[in-house]
């Protein structure tokens, strides 16, 4: 049971991490672009991430 416990915090921590907002927002992008499934909103991806690092580093140093 230990081991299970231990690789659920690994996992828990390399997701999370830090700053569970990024976490939140790339896991909601990624399920809204799952259920939309376009090939052509590729894009939201990258600039969701870009928001989410620019709102994560302001909060960090403010």
């Amino acid at each position: 049971m230990h081991y299970i416990v231990s690789f659920g915090k690994f996992w828990y921590d390399f997701i999370i991490g830090d700053d569970w907002l990024i976490a939140a927002l790339v896991a909601i992008a990624l399920c809204v672009l799952a259920i939309v499934h376009r090939g052509y909103l590729w894009w939201v991806l990258p600039i969701v991430i870009i928001v989410a690092l620019g709102a994560s580093l302001r909060r960090a140093t403010t």
